[in-house]
């Protein structure tokens, strides 16, 4: 299989998923591990509800965020549903916008993620 399409698809919706189809156990889970981290931080930081920036404050500025908040994969899907619902009190916790940033850097780590397991699929890397 030269195109890993199914390996980009695992990786995207699982972190660590990518590294854990090719037989890097070790790896996968710890890259699993943080990227999880950082989502369930996000999560109990308030960063599901963090507006980040809307399509009026500038669309780079929007599509970074929207872009990030995706890349976790099921932990995006699942934090776009968590944000419907907002908290009337989130937004008091101290750390509301870490939350958000938190949730956008495991989006982007994810990403990292992703490219790196494809390299390894097509043997650019060990």
């Amino acid at each position: 299989m030269d195109k890993p399409i199914l390996l980009i698809i695992a990786a995207w919706f699982i972190p660590g998923a990518g590294y854990f189809l090719q037989g890097k156990v070790v790896r996968a889970v710890v890259i699993g591990a943080v990227i999880w981290a950082l989502f369930v931080l996000a999560l109990v930081n308030g960063g599901a509800y963090y507006p980040g920036f809307s399509y009026q404050d500038g669309q780079l500025l929007y599509l970074l965020n929207f872009v990030s908040r995706i890349g976790n994969g099921l932990g995006g899907i699942v934090s776009y549903f968590i944000a419907s619902q907002p908290d009337k009190h989130v937004a008091a916790l101290a750390t509301f916008e870490y939350g958000g940033r938190f949730l956008e850097a495991a989006g982007l780590l994810n990403y990292l993620a992703i490219l790196d397991s494809v390299d390894i699929k097509l043997r650019r890397k060990a």
